[in-house]
């Protein structure tokens, strides 16, 4: 059994690890810092963004976008975050994980009603922003969609659906559309931010567990976890070091508010990163 050791402490809510130049990269929600950290548990905030949620992914020339709010902003090399594209013309909540092809196609997803506030569910949905900054709806009637991964040939989009307990999958068009929606996975539980490593399974979050699977629902790995586990990302020198953001739950009325039990979790896995973090 896989077990994992405790790289980082004190984190609020952490979201949307990335693996990027040799650091995991995330974001607290409660802080609203984007953190850098080091295999060695030194860390670094690299800016505040005051947005809950929000997430990260480069573009392939470099930049890096961050959801915020209604809008999606890139950093410029001054570390100054700007405006790259406005999705409040699809959704007015705030837009939650974002996954980058090679071709900067870049999908976005929100669950359309205000989790936060337990508000009734309402089904969400997925966007696409092109390279020109063009934006549109490519998905609906998704159970809180979240965490999101492409495939390294860029042919397919699997989304948790966290209400649902599952993982869905797209096939990717040649303009950036989604077609052939179908279940990837069945978990039972959860789904959240996840990565895909190079035998084609994928890490993912299972309330108080972290999960690899493979397509059709086999479970390869089952990691244990003393708090609720929030997303996953494989990284490290050899690409296998798997991350876990975990921290304590109990509802959205208690976000924010007691002791920062949040954590950032290693162990390594049996085969390394490969996709689009």
């Amino acid at each position: 059994m896989l077990k994992p050791k405790t790289l980082m402490t004190g984190i609020g809510l952490g979201e949307s690890p990335r693996w990027h130049q040799g650091r995991l990269w995330f974001a607290d929600w409660v802080a609203q810092e984007l953190i850098a950290l080091d295999v060695d548990g030194t860390h670094e905030v690299i800016t505040h963004v005051r947005s809950l949620p929000f997430s990260i992914a480069w573009l392939p020339d470099g930049p890096m976008l961050v959801t915020s709010g209604t809008h999606l902003l890139r950093m410029e090399p001054d570390g100054s975050l700007v405006t790259h594209a406005d999705l409040g013309g699809l959704s007015q909540y705030g837009w939650n994980e974002i996954v980058i092809d090679d071709r900067a196609n870049t999908y976005v997803n929100n669950i359309c009603f205000d989790f936060m506030a337990g508000a009734d569910f309402a089904p969400g949905i997925i966007a696409l922003v092109t390279p020109d900054g063009s934006v549109r709806q490519v998905a609906d009637g998704m159970a809180f969609p979240n965490g999101m991964i492409v495939t390294p040939d860029n042919s397919t989009l699997i989304v948790a659906e966290s209400f649902a307990g599952r993982l869905s999958a797209f096939d990717i068009e040649p303009d950036g559309g989604l077609s052939n929606r179908r279940v990837w996975a069945e978990l039972g539980e959860g789904g959240d931010g996840m990565c895909m490593d190079a035998d084609g399974a994928v890490w993912t979050p299972a309330g108080k567990t972290c999960l690899r699977v493979a397509e059709g629902g086999e479970v390869l790995e089952r990691i244990e976890l003393e708090r609720f586990g929030f997303a996953s990302m494989l990284g490290g020198p050899e690409g296998r070091t798997l991350f876990i953001l975990t921290a304590d739950w109990s509802g959205t009325e208690n976000v924010g508010k007691g002791p920062r039990t949040g954590s950032v979790l290693t162990v390594e896995a049996p085969a390394a990163h490969v996709g689009h973090p």
